[in-house]
């Protein structure tokens, strides 16, 4: 092999093993209480604190995604303006997508307990 070759093997080499990796999706998480819950349009949105700020954070929310409460799954039309959750999501061009929602409480009755 000659240096010019083996100079293009290895610049390409790395490029190569990248491009086999699995690519995982960037994502944030946040915790918060349920504002809205729009099963029609599989949405969710959540307000969150972020400094000395609230946000409002709309989510959509894929068909096959359950939300998980006390070890169990349930559908969207579970959740309720007031619940506490913990979201992980990720950015998409037509807005967050939701990758996990855990129900961890409610706004006034504490911690969901387990029936």
């Amino acid at each position: 092999m000659n240096r010019v070759t083996l100079s293009i093997v290895c610049l390409l080499a790395p490029a190569a093993a990248a491009a086999q990796a699995p690519v995982s999706s960037p994502h944030d998480s946040l915790q918060g209480a349920v504002r809205t819950v729009d099963a029609r349009k599989r949405t969710v949105e959540v307000t969150t604190g972020v400094g000395m700020s609230l946000w409002v954070v709309r989510l959509r929310v894929p068909t096959e995604l359950r939300i998980r409460a006390s070890g169990a799954g349930l559908p969207l039309t579970a959740l309720q303006p007031g619940d506490i959750v913990r979201v992980s999501y990720g950015s998409r061009p037509a807005g967050y997508v939701a990758y996990t929602i855990e129900r961890v409480g409610h706004l006034g009755t504490g911690p969901v307990r387990s029936p």
